[in-house]
């Protein structure tokens, strides 16, 4: 009896000292699809590059699955992966009716702003709402942080809300003073910090936290283990500094850190 208890402790001590079982690697039997959108440093469709593009070509390499990319409105993308037609989509943040056909592997992390005209007089968030002439403008299908979602569903329940695909047309509206705030995220300072919009705007902060943003994952698409698979690709390129790399190429390097680190 004492040599089988010596054995079974042994072999406890072994079993407890072995590696768990890795998840289980992303499936490459079929192509997959994956569509970005046109929105500021994530991906231009003028040079064909941006963070976004970036972040598919990695996930591809350190796969092995080959990937079909397009490029469409972000409404059409969250449409597509609600009915399974598309697998995969970048840069997404969740919401409760999103976490019913979505599954997300998160990879950074951002705060917005609010881009108001400076001759709008409007020093705080309370001067836009309380204006009735006063209008906002807002790409189709964008949420954001719980301050500015609550501003923009309000306004939009008012009728001052003007709606794009994405974002060139509404810095054109705003020039023109048809409206006069938009909603800005870090990737759109190339352009808001430039001619024109940086001498005719300035910038308010939502007080919310930052908003996690990640893979966007199709749950008719894709099966459970497909999505625990895919978060461990997306968590490793977090862990070796890969996600942090690619951000340094579009940010000064402690704005990258600060958005990959959370």
């Amino acid at each position: 009896m004492r040599v089988v208890g010596r054995l079974l402790c042994s072999l406890a001590i072994v079993l407890s000292a072995a590696p768990a079982a890795a998840a289980d690697p992303p499936d490459c039997s079929r192509t997959l699809s994956l569509a970005l959108h046109e929105h500021g440093l994530l991906y231009s469709g003028q040079t064909g590059e941006g963070i976004d593009k970036d972040i598919s070509d990695e996930l591809q390499r350190r796969s092995g699955c080959r990937f079909s990319v397009t490029v469409m409105p972000r409404a059409r993308i969250w449409q597509l992966i609600e009915s399974g037609a598309l697998d995969f989509s970048l840069s997404g943040i969740t919401n409760e009716a999103r976490e019913k056909f979505a599954a997300f592997a998160w990879y950074f992390s951002n705060k917005y702003y609010l881009l108001v005209r400076k001759d709008a007089g409007v020093r705080t968030h309370a001067d836009l709402l309380d204006n009735p002439k006063l209008k906002l403008g807002v790409i189709r299908s964008f949420r954001y942080s719980p301050t500015a979602n609550r501003m923009v569903d309000r306004l939009d329940g008012q009728q001052r809300v003007s709606y794009a695909s994405h974002l060139d047309p509404l810095f054109e509206i705003l020039l023109d003073n048809r409206v006069q705030a938009m909603i800005v995220e870090p990737f759109d300072y190339p352009v808001v910090f430039r001619g024109r919009l940086r001498e005719e705007t300035a910038i308010l902060e939502f007080d919310d936290p930052p908003v996690p943003h990640g893979l966007i994952m199709s749950k008719k698409a894709l099966s459970p283990a497909q999505h625990a698979a895919w978060r461990g690709v997306v968590d490793e390129m977090r862990r070796d500094g890969t996600m942090q790399r690619i951000f340094e190429k579009y940010f000064r390097p402690e704005l990258a850190r600060d958005m990959t680190n959370f």
